[in-house]
């Protein structure tokens, strides 16, 4: 009886963990795609160009790595929980603080304070939910959790559809602070995962572990930087392309915006599912390879319905790779320093990838979106499946303590 209560109960807090982290993503990724959906529309308030309000884009990407930092560190050395909670209670100030900015310069420094906090919501979340559930079951819980980063885009995108023709753009900002009650859920239902409390060391212990593992940092960081830049680079100016280049109106734009998210969504869990049974490489690079077919059905047809297929297509193919990226990192990371490693890394790979919208959309100004797009989108699908392929693999690595640590040295 007592067996199966124990039972009972791993199987909450794993099912709590999940849940947990996947919509700490989703209305993390929530609030960002906010003002991809309404870039010209902050362009013409403020009166700034384009790339200028792509530039915030890339301000809260290159910030990311600090709150990775700091909240990384914070869940290694004090539990999961609390940092995830802080973490969610600070991107949504900031959203909201975005809503009422009076001009450019107070936009673009709130959009910096909110990428610290977005910065620091994966690496917690994913250590959270990889360390909580079985080894045979990460691929498909990594691909639904990566999912919640296209589930956050398609509520954006939803949202664009009913509030903006009505209220305008600040009011979107304003509904992206409601990610804040999430963390009554966190603190009410989701418990530390044994894996932290079995690998907890001291400072001594954590810097002896990065520095041994300095080069499986950089490898990380480096793909990262390749899963970043497909990812930005098909999602952050599309809607922009749709309107520029086909000036398509609101309804057609978000209704594209949703159909390409469930097309991302299935992806993630049939990558994640099929890395499970052939490997997290070969499907990240399948996955990388079949994007790469795409590309003229992406961007150069020109009938909506047909449109709408390839970018469902394109978004199945890219977060279909990015479905395996919380497992495939959390399994090559140190269980010591899980919670600031991978997340860490992952969001240095989002500084090098930051400026890949703002690249994209100043291209787009001088020639056209079509163009600008395809061509980068090329080399940088190429260069990401390269870097996947000569990279290590440790699909089904026991997440355990490495070492006994003593009481003292734990301190």
């Amino acid at each position: 009886m007592a067996n199966s209560t124990a039972l009972t109960d791993d199987r909450v807090n794993q099912r709590n963990a999940v849940i947990a982290a996947f919509l700490g993503w989703t209305l993390d990724a929530f609030d960002f795609f906010i003002l991809v959906m309404v870039i010209q529309a902050v362009a013409r308030d403020f009166n700034r160009s384009i790339p200028a309000i792509a530039l915030t884009l890339t301000a809260s990407l290159a910030t990311r790595p600090l709150g990775a930092m700091i909240f990384g560190v914070m869940a290694d050395r004090f539990g999961r929980r609390l940092p995830l909670v802080l973490v969610i209670l600070w991107y949504s100030m900031f959203e909201v603080l975005s809503g009422l900015a009076p001009d450019y310069v107070i936009f673009f420094i709130f959009r910096l304070l909110y990428g610290v906090g977005m910065g620091g919501e994966w690496g917690v979340g994913a250590s959270l939910a990889m360390e909580s559930i079985p080894a045979n079951k990460r691929g498909l819980v990594s691909g639904l959790l990566q999912e919640g980063y296209a589930t956050g885009y398609l509520l954006a995108a939803a949202v664009y559809y009913v509030v903006y023709p009505r209220w305008g753009w600040r009011p979107m900002f304003f509904i992206g602070g409601l990610p804040a009650l999430l963390s009554l859920f966190i603190f009410a239902r989701v418990k530390e995962s044994r894996v932290w409390h079995e690998s907890r060391t001291s400072w001594r212990t954590y810097g002896q572990a990065l520095r041994e593992n300095w080069r499986l940092f950089v490898y990380i960081a480096v793909l990262m930087t390749g899963m970043n830049s497909i990812s930005h680079g098909t999602q952050d100016m599309y809607p922009t392309f749709l309107i520029r280049q086909h000036h398509f109106g609101v309804n057609t734009v978000a209704a594209i915006t949703i159909i390409s998210m469930l097309g991302a969504i299935c992806g993630g869990l049939v990558f994640g599912f099929f890395s499970d049974r052939r490997g997290r490489r070969r499907a990240m690079v399948t996955a990388a390879c079949l994007a790469i077919c795409l590309i003229p059905l992406w961007i150069l047809a020109f009938n909506p319905v047909v449109i709408a297929v390839g970018a469902f297509l394109m978004q199945f193919m890219v977060q279909g790779a990015w479905g395996v990226v919380p497992a495939h990192i959390n399994e090559l990371s140190p269980n010591e320093i899980r919670g600031f490693f991978p997340g860490f890394a992952y969001q240095i790979g989002v500084l090098c990838a930051s400026g890949v919208a703002y690249v994209e959309s100043v291209l787009g100004e001088h020639f056209s979106y079509t163009q600008s797009l395809g061509f980068t989108m090329l080399v940088l699908f190429l260069f990401a499946a390269l870097v996947i392929a000569l990279g290590p693999e440790r699909k089904g690595e026991t997440f355990h303590a490495a070492r006994m640590v003593s009481t003292e040295a734990a301190d």
